[in-house]
């Protein structure tokens, strides 16, 4: 009597055992071959780790898209910078002391606006102004005595404001104390900005120092014009300004 049962739940466990080994196989719909599913489609992890990494989620699973900057005259539009101009500066600033001579805490130093290397060195841009601003800070960081020859020697009261600094030659000191000059160039390279810095004797033109690095043209773009209106004036990326 019981051996007819004992057949049919036999029979039951059997079907359902091959129920099992049919699940394991899966079709791959890109290859055409069937897989077993104990097998790991790496191209399937890659590409799930790759949509997790393109789109980010803030904590409650929404999907976070980076945030897009852009200025109130839309000058300039594109994600949170890391770095900046004087981040490049900086680094510029310890590759001139590395190899610099002759210079000490009692040798004024002088900068310039950086000029662009395919023009008659008398143009800049608003890239070479801030990288002659920055440049005074570093310097100033390494206590390397730095003189402003943009200086007046009063302050002028305007409706515009107070300011101390003027580009009029006739409101300038014409004997200051300037031992060495902080200048260099600037061309425009495959995905940025070549910039050449070097250090020179004022009296001997010789280089005492130097150091040369490439600032990506996302560095260089996020410089906002003060009118906010970059398309005007503009060769090869660059806003030009008479030096």
């Amino acid at each position: 009597m019981n051996k007819p049962c004992w057949l049919a739940v036999s029979a039951m466990l059997l079907s359902g055992c091959s129920m099992l080994s049919d699940d394991k196989t899966e079709h791959n719909p890109e290859t055409g071959a069937d897989n077993l599913m104990n097998v790991v489609d790496i191209s399937a992890a890659d590409r799930q780790s790759y949509n997790n990494k393109a789109i980010s989620r803030d904590r409650f699973g929404a999907v976070d898209e980076p945030r897009i900057y852009s200025s109130v005259q839309g000058a300039y539009k594109g994600r949170p910078l890391t770095k900046h101009v004087g981040d490049y500066v900086k680094n510029l600033t310890q590759d001139l002391i590395s190899n610099m001579e002759y210079i000490s805490a009692k040798t004024p130093v002088a900068v310039t606006h950086f000029a662009l290397l395919d023009s008659d060195l008398q143009q800049t841009s608003l890239l070479g102004q801030q990288m002659a601003e920055s440049f005074m800070h570093e310097l100033h960081k390494f206590r390397i005595p730095v003189l402003d020859h943009k200086a007046t020697d009063y302050i002028r009261i305007t409706d515009a404001g107070d300011f101390l600094l003027s580009r009029d030659y006739l409101d300038l000191n014409s004997s200051l104390p300037i031992e060495y000059i902080l200048t260099g160039t600037m061309a425009k390279h495959q995905g940025g900005v070549l910039v050449n810095a070097r250090i020179l004797g004022l009296e001997s033109r010789a280089v005492v120092a130097s150091a040369q690095m490439l600032i990506p043209f996302y560095v260089v773009d996020a410089l906002i014009p003060s009118d906010g209106v970059p398309q005007e004036g503009i060769k090869d990326g660059v806003k030009l300004s008479q030096g």
